[in-house]
């Protein structure tokens, strides 16, 4: 039975295609539409829909279904389309008709859209705390390998002077950026679209400030048909954020996977980290780091899925918007298994200490032999033709002593200020004050 169903019972294939992998994806919104509803519980009660017995019996069986989907022993019955609809029949049945009024003032369509609100915002700050866990290795690699020079590269070509402290520090700073942009899709996620019904509102006097205040969003998202639209538009921008983190990693992965081979022997990892050949025995895979760029660039792709399934849909509700649930929901997972595992890899890596004593290494201090020059009063275009000159001639040998000291540099890395900056940005989420504000309205 249907929450809209009549008499005519659906047929068998459509409800399967319908249904998609609603019951499977609806499972992990479950605790968030329960928590939903002992917010709009407790304010249909305050505006006078429901009297206070009501509401302390639907609030009580709320939180034994809360309990159950904690102790995962909650699942949406065969025949039930979706997580909504799975809560409001268990409490009838449990409860009686009292659980066919919780559904007073909302509509499927905007349960949905605050069950996927709560997901995404929850699901945003647990990656911001997975970058800050990789930033922090990151970091500590940056300072103890900080005095371990490296080639640098322009065109694939050998450049200057680098070192693993920069090397390690410039993907900590890269992750700074990536929060930011991925508190702009928290904050879009953080705007409470309960009551906003199918996107018309509803003409009960609802008091959607308090549904806001008791679930901890910064703000409602006012009108109801752009609740409504939003639908798509939010998941949108979170699947950019996603890219963005996706694509730090992917340049890291392409790094790592290049720097560990033999032609190059920058760093190489424990032997429990790699896999081998079945044909070649001396090989050590980085497949570790191969599938992160896999999955990074499934990740970055995801942008094109949302805006391939949303684009040009006209206002209001549409059943497009299930396949956007497919596409991005799993996205969370997969993006936690790449930060979770690259973090494992930075933290083993070991490094090549003589690394530059190679010759195939002695231009990269050409620049440093030119700014040399200078500092003893030589123009910068004679210096450099100078050394220039030699290069060509076979006459060049290098100094192979680096003296760099400006913020940023080999010799003045600036993690600390990197590390500044990762605090601060974690800082502006503050979804501690949401978890406090959940865990009283649960009491």
């Amino acid at each position: 039975m249907k929450l809209w169903q009549k008499n005519t019972s659906l047929n068998k294939q459509v409800e399967t295609f319908t249904v998609g992998k609603d019951r499977e994806l609806d499972i992990w919104l479950a605790p968030y539409d329960v928590i939903g509803s002992m917010a709009h519980a407790t304010m249909l009660e305050k505006v006078g829909l429901l009297t206070e017995e009501e509401k302390d019996t639907l609030l009580s069986g709320l939180k034994t279904i809360l309990t159950e989907i904690e102790n995962g022993k909650f699942e949406i019955a065969d025949g039930v389309e979706d997580v909504h609809s799975q809560v409001e029949f268990l409490l009838t049945e449990r409860l009686g008709d009292v659980g066919k009024k919780l559904h007073m003032g909302r509509s499927r369509n905007d349960q949905v859209l605050l069950d996927l609100k709560m997901f995404f915002r929850a699901e945003i700050w647990e990656l911001a705390k997975h970058i800050e866990q990789l930033s922090d290795t990151l970091i500590a690699q940056s300072n103890k390998f900080k005095d371990v020079l490296m080639p640098g590269y322009t065109h694939m070509q050998v450049a200057m002077p680098s070192s693993f402290g920069l090397w390690f520090g410039a993907y900590a700073e890269s992750l700074v950026d990536d929060l930011v942009v991925l508190h702009g899709a928290y904050e879009v996620s953080n705007r409470n679209p309960l009551g906003s019904a199918a996107g018309y509102g509803a003409s009960f006097p609802l008091d959607r400030k308090m549904t806001t205040e008791l679930l901890g969003f910064d703000d409602l998202s006012w009108n109801v048909v752009y609740a409504q639209m939003g639908r798509g538009k939010t998941e949108l921008i979170i699947a950019n954020a996603i890219a963005t983190v996706a694509t730090t990693l992917s340049k890291l992965a392409m790094d790592t996977c290049m720097f560990a081979g033999q032609n190059f022997g920058f760093f190489k990892f424990p032997d429990e980290l790699t896999t081998g050949s079945s044909i070649m025995p001396h090989k050590k895979n980085p497949d570790v780091m191969e599938l992160v760029r896999a999955k990074c660039h499934q990740l970055a792709a995801l942008p094109a899925q949302v805006l391939a399934i949303t684009a040009g849909l006209p206002s209001g509700y549409h059943r497009d918007f299930q396949q956007v649930k497919e596409v991005l929901l799993p996205a969370f997972g997969m993006l936690h298994d790449c930060l979770e595992m690259t973090r494992m890899m930075m933290e083993s890596a070991e490094v090549n200490p003589d690394l530059l004593s190679a010759p195939i290494y002695d231009y990269l201090f050409s620049v440093e032999d030119v700014n040399n020059l200078v500092l003893q009063g030589i123009p910068f275009r004679d210096a450099y033709k100078q050394v220039g000159m030699m290069i060509e001639e076979g006459k060049y040998t290098p100094s192979r002593k680096v003296n760099h000291t400006h913020e940023g540099s080999i010799g003045n890395l600036c993690n600390d200020k990197i590390n500044a900056k990762t605090t601060q940005a974690l800082e502006r989420f503050g979804y501690t004050k949401i978890e406090k504000i959940l865990t009283a309205l649960q009491k």
